[in-house]
């Protein structure tokens, strides 16, 4: 049910900390008109609708009637009723990660969307990251990825698994980059301030044959955001946090083996290490700035107006929430007494 043109409506449910950004960016975004949001504190309600200068309504149900999409940004647990509701009544969506807190959940969402022609995207807001567009156009057959997410110590979040709170961005970055599904899981993790996992470190294998390592933890004194991608044409190395990367790969106009013998015949045997320059070359990764929450939206916008796909649909989120719980199961189960404890859902998107 594209709206062909029209300029959507579109409203906010949930306006706690990341909430407050949806509202503050789609306020003012091109291509839709904001009809407002709705929060369950009264309170807070009155904070955000002053602070921004937009309508705040009482009930969900009115929300709901007076938008053609919402962004849903609710706690985790909220995420499917209130979804549901919205779907029900045939209007887009943008639910923030994770979809849902159940695979059952997200089934019911995505089979309900399609028989009422709703759109559904994934907030999955990485996707948007400067290096990640960056790296994109390079990305070629990768066979092994190693990711890192570290971040210091916060409440918000910290009642789940650092699998559902962090390491899920990077699940739904690597199944991009490798664009293949997970045939097999190996982790391992550990409880450290919190009585769930809050270092976490997954093996994945993909049917095509690649593998990522990734690490998630939040109990780092610093902030880490980094992915390296190996694939046969070279090397990619992104920062996430500075949204910037490098492409190193082989140059076309080199041998190596001829570089080795050349080297080899002037110098005697080499004592150490060929300098890279000689046969690879650096390529500085950029991307148009833009800030990530609002390419997100842009591209949902988009998507309910039947010009482009979801950049990452319904379907994604519901595979990435489908690795995050093989990985805590995983877990659990070389560490039982993890077991019920690492699933329960956030209480914060």
């Amino acid at each position: 049910m594209a709206d062909n043109g029209r300029t959507p409506r579109i409203g906010v449910v949930g306006a706690g900390a990341l909430g407050y950004h949806h509202v503050r960016i789609l306020r003012d975004l091109p291509g839709a008109r904001f009809a407002g949001f709705h929060e369950q504190s009264a309170e807070r309600r009155a904070q955000v609708a002053s602070e921004l200068g937009v309508p705040a309504f009482e009930s969900l149900d009115a929300l709901i009637d007076a938008c053609d999409a919402l962004t849903v940004v609710v706690p985790t647990p909220a995420h499917y009723a209130v979804a549901r509701a919205a779907l029900e009544r045939g209007k887009h969506l943008l639910i923030e990660k994770p979809i849902t807190a159940t695979l059952d959940e997200a089934d019911e969402l995505l089979a309900l969307a399609e028989r009422n022609g709703a759109v559904v995207q994934t907030g999955h807001v990485e996707r948007f990251n400067r290096a990640v567009r960056a790296a994109l156009p390079y990305v070629d057959a990768p066979r092994f990825i190693e990711s890192d997410r570290l971040a210091p110590f916060s409440m918000r979040g910290a009642d789940v698994a650092v699998v559902l709170d962090l390491m899920i961005h990077d699940i739904d970055l690597v199944r991009t980059l490798v664009g293949s599904h997970v045939s097999e899981v190996r982790a391992t993790g550990v409880g450290v301030l919190t009585p769930t996992v809050d270092i976490a470190n997954a093996r994945l294998a993909f049917e095509s044959g690649a593998v990522a390592n990734i690490t998630a933890s939040r109990v780092s004194r610093e902030r880490l955001r980094k992915i390296r991608i190996f694939q046969q044409s070279g090397y990619l190395s992104l920062d996430l946090a500075a949204g910037n990367g490098e492409f190193f790969r082989m140059r076309r106009d080199v041998d190596l083996a001829k570089v080795a013998a050349s080297v080899a015949s002037t110098a005697g045997a080499p004592a150490g290490p060929l300098d890279l320059a000689l046969f690879v070359e650096r390529v500085p990764l950029d991307a148009p700035e833009g800030e990530p929450l609002r390419l997100e939206f842009e591209s949902f916008v988009a998507a309910i107006r039947g010009e482009a796909p979801p950049t990452v649909t319904g379907a994604d989120g519901r595979e990435a929430l489908d690795v995050a719980l093989r990985i805590v199961s995983e877990i659990e189960r070389t560490l039982p007494a993890l077991r019920g404890v690492a699933a329960q859902p956030a209480v914060a998107s």
